[in-house]
């Protein structure tokens, strides 16, 4: 275990951006606002995507409520905390455009999104479809669903997306994907009418067919016409589980009233700025039927063999009342949610914020690829909010598996990852994708230009010692040029 060394690590008292005049106008956006955040000294960040960044007035609120917690854990636990999480769920509601009693908030979106598949009573021929994309807890989520020794078992599909694309020709590959998959089951008829509805005798059995829709994907991250597909599976009878792992905070336009999802789940610690973690998880009422029990299964489950309880909504699933409590654990990061919402605020709100991050991304996504001497994914901006996807200046190949083995793979992202994080004080996420190297940069509002550049010049200098130590036994003859002409997609 590596040791920290406290000399390393900035005093409390030493920061200077932990509160704020909520009646003053705040910094610019840039390096102006950087002390608002207890990042090191020289660190560029531009990875806010993966795991937030949580300013120092919300540390310090949390910080607070922890002693709150502390001085008396009763009447915390008993008498607090609840009139508190009702609050905060009141305003991430609000947010995304959704009654109080449609949301509660859950650790992160991962277990939000097994919370809904695994209380969905599966039956044979029931149908789940994944992407390609898909994120990795998530798609192998599916395939346990698939995979366990319980009878009956969904069968999952896949939908494979290779970026860039666009909007158009993903919904039309969704609707496409969605009416091959049903013509493999011709005595189904998949239906999204509640699982225990009765089918008049001599008609085919309904099944259920849940579609998991990223709203932005994670790698690579860009933003999917989630709405449109939405609609394609009201039209088709599927279920829709919306991911939108990064919308929250990165998405101004969300309201779910309008998009009518069956299921969404956000992350609230990646870009609204609430401690990690935590996420909301949508239910609608018409759908809390589906939600018998919280995971894990909370004291306030009610069973079908309890005595009637006549306060309860129509559903009696007591949706809110088992996510309220699920055992004891840390509940300040959902209690985080108001000084996070408070901080974004003063800074300007949710549309000032998104400009700026957008702007950033797109302009910084350009001066990346021209620092790195390759390309931006989306020329077209249709698929940028405020994360930019670049080309590394690695060979790109058609046949991936002829350069690219898994044990290549590992060895350049073990490489990346050591350079980035111990010798260029910078970290940007990258992936593999369509045969190429890409990296993925988060804007926020402390990063510049500036940043852009700096993270240009690590990944260059990287992927030059790639190139003349793991690659350099390797034969490219087959290799498209890592420079791709203007318009040239992958």
């Amino acid at each position: 275990m590596t040791a920290i060394n406290s000399n390393d690590q900035p005093s409390i008292e030493g920061l200077k951006g932990h509160t704020y005049d909520a009646g003053s106008e705040p910094p610019p956006f840039g390096h102006a606002l950087k002390h608002f955040w207890a990042f090191d000294a020289g660190y560029v960040n531009l990875n806010h995507g993966s795991y937030g960044s949580q300013p120092l007035p919300v540390i310090f609120a949390s910080t607070k409520i922890t002693m709150l917690a502390e001085r008396n854990p009763d009447k915390f636990h008993r008498v607090t905390y609840m009139p508190m999480l009702k609050e905060a769920r009141g305003r991430v509601a609000n947010l995304i455009g959704a009654e109080l009693d449609e949301v509660v908030l859950v650790p992160n979106a991962t277990h939000g999104i097994n919370t809904v598949l695994r209380n969905f009573e599966w039956k044979e021929s029931d149908v789940m479809l994944g992407a390609s994309t898909t994120y990795g807890a998530v798609s192998r989520t599916l395939q346990y669903l698939s995979d366990r020794s319980e009878q009956p078992r969904p069968t999952v599909h896949t939908i494979a997306y290779t970026f860039p694309m666009t909007h158009v020709e993903i919904v039309d590959r969704f609707r496409a994907r969605i009416r091959e998959i049903k013509q493999l089951y011709p005595d189904v008829d998949f239906s999204d009418a509640p699982s225990d509805a009765v089918v008049p005798e001599g008609c085919k059995k309904k099944n259920k067919f849940v579609a998991v829709i990223d709203s932005l994907t994670s790698n690579p991250g860009v933003l999917l016409p989630w709405k449109e597909m939405v609609r394609v599976c009201k039209e088709e009878g599927v279920w829709s589980l919306v991911d939108g792992a990064h919308s929250i905070g990165q998405e101004v336009d969300i309201n779910l009233r309008e998009a009518k999802p069956d299921f969404f789940i956000s992350n609230c610690h990646k870009w609204l700025y609430v401690k990690r973690g935590c996420a909301v998880l949508y239910v609608p009422k018409r759908n809390q039927h589906i939600i018998k029990s919280s995971l894990p299964t909370s004291h306030e489950y009610v069973s079908p063999h309890d005595p009637p309880r006549p306060w309860l909504s129509i559903d009696g699933t007591n949706f809110v009342g088992q996510h309220e409590w699920t055992g004891t654990m840390d509940q300040t990061p959902f209690l985080s949610v108001g000084a996070a919402l408070d901080f974004r605020e003063w800074l300007g709100g949710e549309a000032k914020i998104n400009a700026y991050c957008h702007d950033l991304a797109v302009k910084g996504g350009q001066r990346l690829a021209e620092v790195l001497g390759t390309k931006v994914m989306d020329e077209s901006g249709e698929l940028t909010l405020n994360m930019t996807n670049v080309l590394l200046p690695l060979p790109v190949e058609s046949s991936p598996l002829d350069v690219y083995t898994p044990e290549i793979l590992a060895s350049i992202h073990a490489l990346l990852i050591e350079r980035l994080l111990s010798e260029w004080n910078t970290y940007a996420a990258y992936y593999f994708h369509g045969g190429a190297w890409w990296c993925r940069c988060s804007a926020q509002v402390w990063n510049e230009l500036s940043d852009f550049e700096y993270a240009g010049k690590a990944f260059s200098a990287i992927c030059e010692e790639v190139r003349r130590t793991i690659l350099s036994n390797g034969d490219f003859s087959r290799t498209v040029q890592t420079r791709l002409p203007a318009g040239k997609s992958l």
